[in-house]
């Protein structure tokens, strides 16, 4: 039985994007083919597959294949090819393991057996990703993960080799998340440009805000003239969002209001008064202060990734020096055993010419 029975697969959105981009440039080099449709791609998927719960597939990259369009059983894999490029790959992330391969489906074929056996001998047990780079389902993801098994019979007969499906997810790092929207927002309608969007979405939001405010004061107007009861937990709920709120009753300590005739300015309008003057610039200050804090809150959780990714880089070049390292001493154990062998067959020599001497 594969270690993969219960594991859910986690796919990044690179990966997805590196398939699309392998199949579309395969496609450019097919003018002549007749049968675009049945072509697919065959690359090789990285990742970590430490958590046997949820293995992470976060890296790939393309490998050279070609298989007859009317015999299934004919195909050429370079695995050469794999182990150059996974020689790339360690200098620059040690973290990411080879876990599995991947086509371009749409659904499993009658040779991937055959090509899984290839992978065994990198792995002993990878998981085929099928991406359908044509799929047209906007609510189901486009991705299908599963492993090779033995399919032990029932009936005493022989097993046989089969594909078990395991659950798979698309999921994105914040960095990931970042550039995903970048691409959105390339792909969106060029007519309106960027400022044209964000002025509608803000319109939109702050519509939205104005009618949620106007419901509250109307429902409070009502509980105040006695039309609807007090409700406590509603009550509660709008405190919630005044305590959102800045504290401005700190700024109006010691400070005086723009008077007129020694006394605070009022505009009366039937039963509305109006304070100015100094009010607002305070109102202000406080807001003022709330975001000063919540960019400081931002700028140090950016020192922080930053150091975090500096700590990984720091750690990446001291795997690859390990690495190299192991490497030179095994270069060194093969480079010495040539000449132990030599020096045994001096040796045996030796004793050859003395016997030889001996006898005569």
């Amino acid at each position: 039985m594969s270690q993969y029975k219960d594991t859910t697969v986690s796919v990044a959105p690179l990966v997805l994007l590196s398939v699309v981009d392998h199949y579309e440039r395969i496609l450019k080099t097919l003018a002549t083919s007749t049968n675009k449709d049945n072509k697919r791609v065959v690359g090789v998927i990285l990742g970590d597959a430490s958590d046997r719960q949820m293995v992470k597939v976060t890296n790939s990259f393309a490998i050279p294949f070609e298989e007859d369009e009317k015999d299934p059983n004919i195909w050429f894999l370079d695995h050469n090819f794999i182990d150059s490029m996974m020689e790339m790959f360690k200098k620059i992330n040690a973290k990411e393991k080879l876990i599995g391969w991947y086509h371009s489906g749409p659904k499993l074929r009658s040779n991937d057996l055959k090509i899984n056996e290839i992978l065994k001998t990198f792995i002993p047990d990878p998981i085929l990703l099928i991406v359908d780079v044509n799929s047209t389902d906007k609510i189901d993801i486009p991705t299908d993960c599963y492993v090779a098994i033995e399919d032990i019979k029932e009936d005493g007969s022989s097993s046989e080799k089969t594909f078990l499906h395991l659950p798979s997810v698309i999921r994105a790092e914040e960095a990931e998340e970042i550039g995903v929207g970048h691409l959105l927002r390339d792909i969106r309608d060029q007519a309106c440009g960027n400022l044209g969007l964000n002025l509608t979405n803000n319109f939109k939001s702050l519509s939205s805000l104005s009618e949620r405010l106007v419901n509250i004061v109307s429902y409070l107007d009502k509980v105040i003239s006695g039309k609807l009861p007090v409700n406590n937990t509603i009550l509660g709920k709008l405190q919630d969002i005044f305590n959102l709120f800045p504290n401005i009753s700190g700024f109006f300590e010691g400070e005086e209001l723009d008077t007129k005739k020694g006394t605070e300015e009022e505009i009366k309008d039937g039963d509305d008064i109006e304070l100015v003057g100094s009010e607002k610039k305070q109102l202000t200050s406080a807001f003022n202060v709330k975001t000063n804090d919540q960019l400081m809150l931002l700028y140090v959780g950016s020192l922080v990734r930053s150091i975090i990714a500096f700590h990984d880089l720091i750690e990446n070049k001291i795997e690859n020096k390990k690495y190299n390292e192991r490497d030179s001493e095994d270069e060194k154990k093969v480079a010495e055993k040539p000449d132990e062998t030599d020096g045994e067959g001096e040796n045996v020599k030796a004793t050859k010419s003395e016997h030889s001497t001996g006898s005569n």
